[in-house]
C-alpha cells in the first residue's frame, strides 16, 4: 500500500468503529483503558460498577461524584479504613497522602496494592474513569466490546439485551 492511501484507510477505519469505541480509544485512549484492565477492573469489573473483589464490595466508578483530581488521589493514596488500595509506590512512607505519613495512620492504613503505576498511569486511569465510566447508565454491548474485542463471547449477554444484530462469534 503506497503511503499516501494510509491516512485514508486509517480515516476509513474510524468512521467504521463504534462511537462508543471510538471514544475509548481517542478520548481517554488505549493505554488509558489497558492501565485500567491492569490495576482496577479485577475489583470494579470490567464496566467500572463494582462488585465483589479481592479486598470487598468495590464502589461503582460509574456511580462516582469524584472529579477526576480525586480519582487520582484516590488511586495514588487508596482509601483508608477500606479495602481500596493505593497503587502509588511510596504512598504513607516519603509520600504523604491525605497529609498524613504510615506513622499518623494510627493503623487505619489501606492495603498495598499488587501493582503499583507510575504518575502517568495513576493520571491514565483518572481519564479513564472521568471520561469513559463516570456518569454512564448500565453496561452496553458497544462497552464491552471495547473492552474485551469484537470476537469475545464475554458479551453475548448485553448483545442479546440490546438486541443487537451484531453477529455472534463461535470457536
Amino acid at each position: 500500500m503506497r503511503k499516501t492511501m494510509l491516512p485514508v484507510v486509517l480515516a476509513g477505519l474510524a468512521l467504521a468503529s463504534p462511537a462508543w469505541a471510538q471514544g475509548a480509544r481517542t478520548a481517554a485512549g488505549e493505554g488509558d483503558l489497558a492501565v485500567f484492565k491492569k490495576a482496577c477492573s479485577g475489583c470494579h469489573k470490567w464496566h467500572g460498577g463494582g462488585g465483589g473483589g479481592y479486598g470487598g464490595d468495590a464502589l461503582s466508578l460509574r456511580k462516582t461524584q469524584l472529579d477526576k483530581e480525586q480519582i487520582a488521589e484516590v488511586v495514588r493514596c487508596g482509601r483508608p479504613g477500606t479495602g481500596m488500595p493505593y497503587h502509588l509506590r511510596g504512598a504513607y512512607d516519603s509520600v504523604k497522602c491525605y497529609d498524613s505519613l504510615k506513622a499518623d495512620m494510627a493503623g487505619n492504613m489501606p492495603p498495598e496494592t499488587a501493582v503499583f503505576l507510575r504518575p502517568a498511569e495513576i493520571d491514565a486511569v483518572a481519564t479513564y474513569v472521568a471520561t469513559q465510566l463516570k456518569g454512564k447508565g448500565d453496561p452496553t454491548f458497544e462497552e464491552c466490546t471495547a473492552f474485551f474485542g469484537t470476537t469475545s463471547r464475554a458479551c453475548d449477554v448485553y448483545r442479546k439485551k440490546e438486541g443487537s444484530d451484531a453477529p455472534t462469534v463461535s470457536h
